[in-house]
């Protein structure tokens, strides 16, 4: 299908949350992609608008407001303005930052809430919740706490059981109790609004799976799965007295979802960059509603449902908007092979990293983008941080930069010398050079960001080898008219450079040029071999890059390794020992060796997996567990395990599950199943 010419994009990043800093996850997943992106297009000399701001409504806010004894709006003061200076120093060139608490906002989401609601486009339900009526409030989700239905964690939450991994509501949990007065709630009846999701299904099948195709495949993949089940209604309002209140009759107490209001923070914080500056960037409607403005959303795979099928229903639904032209989200990059956990400070946060690593944005840029999770999870380790910053960054690249520049001070006083007659070597290095361009253009078209960087320091290979073939200290001493050819040649390759990385490593780019002198640069002169003409006077050559030692790397892993032992002390006191149970109740448990026999994953359950063991009756036994996160299945087949043989059957997703496989859980949160050490008949009984 042939592309689209808009003559404008609009690119959004999602909205970090504002109750803690930013971490490199944060920058891999998100933010530096959608920088890249603008800074190209700026380069490009398109017109773009590129717009963030915090997300600071929502229940996680409240509950860290509860427990510091402070006001929500003291919680999002202090972390908008923290995020805010973290773009800032890592040049993340947002062309307005703001805030979901902002009047504009306010006024905003009101407006598309009421619109919906007059247009007959939401749909009013009563349904049970539970409330506490000693706080005299419905709890969020978030705000119960219980004995999971599944594996009888007693402190699962109304959402999710961070022990088994299962998915929940309030209603299931065992003997929930309120965490902000302790009590018991009851269940009483409220009314919201819904989005009817499932009235737009079909719309959404035919505008994605059929429109677009050329989305990344775990984009497309994620919207495809969810659109192969049936969609629901969804709650675009909560039972919360922060937020945006519901601008409708009856709705004391309500305010918009923050799914709901979030994304229209990207509209509300386009209107307030153009009300305040109308000659510059005109009518914020231009846009987000005319056909001539591309919308891309750059955001991480948690936010897929939210900005593929939801925020695109609401604005299909209010019908001034257009829609998002592609949603490059990436998946999640790890630390040091484990998950990044806020709760845990398992993270870089980048506020520390400028302390610690000051001067070196550039590098971090480049390290993320070169492990960029855009298809897959990726991982990053301190010592490929340093192996890539000594090996690439200060090997080739900085290398080839200082020879050039010195060699050029050293014989012709830093003066552009003039090109002589071609060699096949000058001839066989410019044909190299000369569709770099293309090659890295063609990929940003198509959000290809590690492989366009790779294409960029290829050019930096290119010259490199090139001074190193043509050994201009040692032809000085015969010809020293050829060795103003070669460097000619070099310098060329040095401006292109400044030009092709300036996306991706917008410090050193700016640093590169104040040494070169070169003040005028767009995109398109990319691949010219004439940028800095005979004469051109350069400045006073640097160090584009240093080299990282060994001891800052150490003192990098030595602070992740105090963080895992501090999370694994707090853990060890959190598990308090039960309380002490009769033997009798003991004996009534039956644990008995089983044989794995197979192991395979439950479709639609990513924390699933469906075991069927020999149990030594004769008859196998299906079992459920939610350990998927811990191991694949190949990996349990065929390992004698221990489990619960008396425990009363229970369905999940459909599936009878009969008895419980015993794991042990680290400090770390990982599960692994407790197995024997020696060959034990199955059926065995555990004493």
């Amino acid at each position: 299908m042939e592309q689209k010419k808009y003559l404008r994009t609009t690119v959004t990043s999602a909205l970090p949350y504002a109750n803690g800093g930013v971490h490199i996850g944060h920058l891999a997943g998100v933010y530096v992609p959608a920088d890249i992106y603008v800074r190209y297009l700026r380069l490009k000399k398109e017109d773009v608008l590129f717009i963030g701001g915090s997300d600071e409504h929502g229940v996680p806010i409240t509950i860290r407001a509860r427990k510091e004894g402070i006001t929500p709006q003291d919680v999002v003061d202090r972390y908008h303005n923290m995020i805010k200076k973290s773009f800032e120093d890592f040049g993340i060139s947002f062309d307005i930052y703001s805030r979901t608490t902002s009047d504009t906002h306010s006024k905003l989401a009101s407006d598309f809430f009421k619109k919906l609601y007059e247009d007959g486009k939401l749909v009013e339900h009563e349904t049970e919740q539970l409330y506490d009526e000693e706080a005299h409030q419905f709890l969020a989700d978030r705000y119960v706490i219980g004995e999971c239905p599944h594996c009888h964690n007693d402190h699962a939450y109304g959402d999710q059981c961070e022990k088994c991994g299962s998915d929940l509501s309030p209603m299931e949990l065992i003997n929930p109790h309120s965490t902000i007065s302790g009590s018991a709630p009851v269940i009483k009846k409220t009314k919201n609004w819904y989005l009817p999701l499932n009235e737009y299904q079909e719309w959404l099948k035919q505008w994605i799976l059929e429109s677009h195709q050329e989305w990344r495949p775990n984009v497309y993949g994620q919207c495809k799965s969810w659109l192969d089940m049936d969609l629901q209604p969804r709650a675009m309002t909560r039972d919360l007295d922060w937020g945006i209140p519901v601008p409708v009759a009856d709705a004391e107490g309500k305010v918009l979802y923050v799914w709901f209001d979030a994304p229209i923070g990207y509209i509300s914080n386009t209107k307030e960059l153009c009300d305040a500056q109308p000659e510059r960037w005109g009518s914020w409607e231009k846009w987000w509603k005319d056909d001539d403005t591309r919308l891309v959303h750059f955001i991480g795979k948690d936010n897929i449902v939210f900005h593929c099928i939801i925020f695109p229903t609401m604005l299909k639904a209010h019908g001034d908007y257009i829609l998002p032209d592609n949603v490059p989200a990436n998946e999640f990059l790890n630390l040091e092979n484990d998950k990044i956990s806020t709760s845990r400070n398992w993270a870089v946060w980048l506020h520390e990293y400028l302390v610690d690593m000051p001067g070196k944005q550039d590098v971090l840029r480049y390290v993320l983008t070169a492990n960029a999770p855009e298809t897959k999870d990726n991982n990053f380790t301190w010592k490929d941080f340093q192996e890539r910053n000594n090996s690439e960054l200060v090997a080739i690249y900085g290398n080839f930069v200082n020879r050039a520049l010195q060699l050029t001070k050293k014989y012709f006083e830093g003066v552009v010398p003039t090109c002589g007659e071609l060699l096949d070597i000058d001839k066989h290095t410019l044909d190299e050079f000369k569709d770099v361009k293309q090659k890295v253009e063609s990929l940003l078209n198509v959000f290809k960001f590690r492989d366009a960087q790779k294409e960029a320091m290829n050019l930096a290979r290119i010259g490199n080898k090139y001074i190193t073939d043509c050994e201009p200290w040692k032809v000085w001493k015969t010809d020293p008219e050829r060795v103003k050819t070669i460097l000619y040649i070099s310098l060329q390759l040095v401006a292109n450079l400044a030009i092709a990385f300036e996306p991706f490593l917008p410090f050193s780019s700016e640093k590169l040029r104040k040494m070169i002198n070169m003040d005028n640069f767009d995109w398109a002169q990319l691949g010219d071999t004439d940028l800095l003409k005979a004469g051109h006077q350069l400045a006073e050559p640097e160090l584009l890059f240093e080299k990282i030692e060994d001891e800052i790397i150490e003192a990098q892993l030595k602070k992740l390794e105090d963080t895992k032992k501090a999370n694994e002390a707090a853990a060890y006191k959190a598990k308090d020992i039960k309380s002490t149970i009769a033997y009798e109740d003991f004996e009534k448990l039956d644990i008995r060796v089983g044989h794995i026999v197979n192991c395979e994953r439950v479709k639609k359950a990513n924390k699933l997996l469906k075991f069927t063991i020999d149990d030594g009756s004769g008859q196998p036994r299906t079992i459920v567990s939610g350990i998927a996160k811990f191991y694949e299945p190949e990996q349990l087949i065929g390992k004698d395990i221990c489990f619960i043989a008396n425990l009363a059957p229970r369905k999940l997703m459909g599936i009878e599950s009969q008895g419980m496989i015993l794991s042990a859980e680290n400090f770390d949160g990982n599960l692994a199943v407790t197995r024997v050490d020696r060959e034990v008949k199955p059926g065995s009984q555990v004493l």
